[in-house]
């Protein structure tokens, strides 16, 4: 079983939300999905601990001894970690939040050793990594806000505060695209030339292709005159698009302290980009120079700034930046138009689509898609153009639902449900398909949930949890052959590819949400829970969640408990930081328990299952659930009636709760 306290004995004195309702529904065959959530925690317990003890050390640091010769690693660091508090906050082991701080802690000190930190932050890199790389200090912050929220607004400050040098508020851009804790971190390499690598430079290409300077080629890369002083001083200065995942640590600094300063300048920022976007008519460029000028230092060009629409990755790193910007303004105004930039976006790539097998498409990202497609690579599927230069759209790839799904989930606008919906029907893949491949940002099976929500695949949650056992399992087996490798500088790498933490199934299936953002966003929920016995965030043991229904008039949700003889009492969260407000409850319940039979009776009949409703004005429910029980929870909604915090139901005073106890009927 995983390892976690169960609190005080059932029917203490744990603080519910008012109202609650009390579970009456016999458990008598537990469903496969809930049978299967429970062995996923467990399984999952056994691995983190495997990881940290045969690739870490005492103080949590990763198990390295050597140098890191450019700016980049980093986020290879905080990335093995980066899920591991969402496991916590899911329902994960006690332990794990100490472990997962811990490994922050030591990483944290081995980064500063090696140079590449100061003041505990990144010295200067784009935002593409440092988004990847903040992930792991978002979920603490979620996890125990009062621990973290010191360092986190003090890195909030590097952007918030222009005297740090990072922000210029009259022209409202971000002053370079290397940005960070070292001021003196300018331009994007260090030397002469940006280190690319062969291997780089055959997938993705070159910067400035544009330039007279790079005909007359080809050139070595050592003497490459797009990778050297043409790329310092066209693209080394100035904002880029990806410098909008800034808005992601500044919003964590938002919902931790409800400061308008921080609101504020994710509006100025964000609405500046929003303007450029509409100046563009409707496509979000990708730089602006020292000036807050799109072009003036590309030759007016929208395209080609530093990580943007030209090189090296257009659309995957450029639209996941602007979603987590986007959805942090919408978060902090309650204004959904600022979704408008990314969504113009993303429909103009759509109206560039063509329907292709990938195998006949020019994409830069092949072996994400060899995974993600499996034998379907052969199959045609819409694929929308990623980049864009002088010569027009190019790099052709199929859609990837984190940013549409993230819209939809965001908005619940019937504009997003639709264009899904649009993209779905004319896919030559069947969106129900899943596959058990694990991508580096631990997500990618949004089209299958999509499906289920839907209500069109029934055995979804099964088939997505047995797939999250394949990825651990497999995850448990790259750690027996790396454990004892001395891993060198170009390959720090595999301590992603061994993080046996699986967490995008338990997200989808218990939150109702996708999973993170990867470059930097905070995460998306319909619902959390809170262990009301040992007063902390995630489901308690033995309980399992399904979301079967997102839709904010009909937010859906089954509890189990699975125990045979112990009570739990579960408070139900609405939204991923109490931003909604729970207004109604209709409930499953059984009344009679004629079903159990009399004396000499061989079986039982049916129980018989009714409903009942009540209403509900809190951001929190509590939920009885005594042993063998199940409950459906039908919840109304009112999105984002509260502003975000990272409060929890035990913050508020004790009068306001109205705990439930065994044998009453809320």
């Amino acid at each position: 079983m995983t390892a976690r306290s169960t609190g005080r004995a059932p029917g203490g004195d744990a603080p519910a939300s008012s109202p609650g309702v009390r579970a009456g529904v016999p458990l008598l065959e537990p469903p496969g999905w809930a049978v299967a959530q429970r062995a996923l925690f467990d399984l999952l317990d056994h691995a983190w601990r495997r990881f940290a003890r045969d690739f870490t050390g005492p103080d949590g640091r990763l198990n390295y001894s050597g140098p890191l010769t450019t700016r980049d690693g980093v986020d290879d660091f905080y990335e093995v970690f980066f899920n591991w508090p969402q496991l916590y906050l899911l329902g994960g082991a006690d332990d794990l939040l100490p472990a997962s701080e811990r490994h922050w802690e030591g990483v944290t000190r081995q980064l500063t050793e090696l140079g590449m930190l100061h003041d505990e932050f990144e010295r200067g890199y784009d935002w593409f990594h440092q988004g990847e790389s903040l992930l792991l200090l978002y979920f603490l912050c979620m996890a125990a806000p009062e621990r973290w929220s010191g360092r986190a607004l003090r890195f909030a400050e590097l952007y918030v505060d222009r005297d740090k040098g990072n922000y210029d508020p009259e022209r409202r851009v971000i002053t370079r695209p290397h940005n960070g804790s070292d001021p003196g971190r300018t331009g994007l390499f260090d030397g002469d030339v940006y280190p690319w690598l062969p291997k780089e430079a055959e997938t993705y290409g070159f910067p400035l292709d544009w330039i007279p300077e790079a005909g007359g080629g080809p050139y070595p890369l050592s003497a490459d005159p797009r990778l050297g002083a043409q790329m310092r001083d066209r693209m080394g200065v100035g904002d880029t698009a990806v410098n909008l995942a800034a808005a992601g640590l500044v919003l964590n600094a938002f919902i931790l302290s409800g400061e308008d300063r921080y609101r504020d300048w994710i509006v100025e920022y964000v609405g500046a980009w929003r303007e450029r976007t509409e100046a563009n008519g409707g496509l979000l460029p990708d730089n602006a120079g020292p000036d807050g000028v799109v072009g003036s230092l590309l030759e007016d060009r929208w395209y080609g700034g530093h990580y943007g629409w030209s090189w090296p990755h257009g659309w995957h790193s450029v639209g996941h930046a602007a979603c987590v910007a986007a959805v942090a303004a919408a978060t902090v105004t309650g204004d959904d138009d600022y979704l408008s930039m990314v969504a113009t976006s993303l429909d103009t790539l759509i109206g560039h689509s063509k329907l292709m097998p990938h195998s006949e498409a020019d994409s830069s990202l092949p072996s994400k898609w060899a995974a993600e497609l499996g034998p379907d690579i052969h199959t045609p599927t819409p694929h929308l153009p990623f980049r864009h230069n002088d010569a027009g759209w190019f790099d052709y790839n199929p859609v990837t639902p984190p940013v549409p799904v993230a819209l939809w989930h965001h908005t619940a606008a019937d504009t997003d449900r639709v264009r899904l919906e649009r993209l779905r029907e004319v896919d030559g893949i069947d969106w129900r398909t899943v596959r058990p491949f694990r991508a580096k940002e631990e997500s990618g099976h949004e089209k299958a949930w999509f499906a289920f929500l839907a209500g069109d695949d029934t055995g979804y949650p099964e088939r997505i949890l047995a797939t999250a056992q394949a990825q651990v399992r497999h995850r448990l087996r790259r750690i027996e052959r790396y454990r004892d490798l001395d891993v060198p500088e170009a390959d720090i790498h595999v301590w992603q590819q061994c993080n046996p933490v699986a967490t995008e199934a338990l997200v989808q299936l218990t939150w109702g949400g996708p999973q993170v953002l990867y470059q930097g966003g905070l995460q998306q929920a319909r619902l959390r829970y809170h262990d009301a016995d040992a007063r902390r965030a995630g489901l308690p043991p033995d309980v399992a969640a399904l979301v079967t229904s997102i839709a904010p008039e009909a937010t859906t949700v089954e509890l189990v408990n699975l125990s045979p003889d112990a009570q739990r009492t579960v408070i139900v969260q609405a939204g991923a930081f109490a931003e909604h407000t729970i207004t109604a409850v209709r409930h499953t319940t059984c009344q009679d328990d004629t079903w159990t039979g009399d004396l000499y009776d061989y079986g039982h009949t049916e129980p018989v299952v009714t409903e009942a409703e009540q209403p509900c004005d809190s951001a929190f429910l509590t939920v009885l659930l005594p042993a063998s029980t199940r409950i459906r929870l039908t919840l109304r909604l009112q999105l984002r009636a509260n502003a975000p915090s990272y409060r929890t139901p035990f913050d508020a005073p004790a009068e306001t709760f109205s705990p439930v106890t065994e044998g009453e009927t809320p």
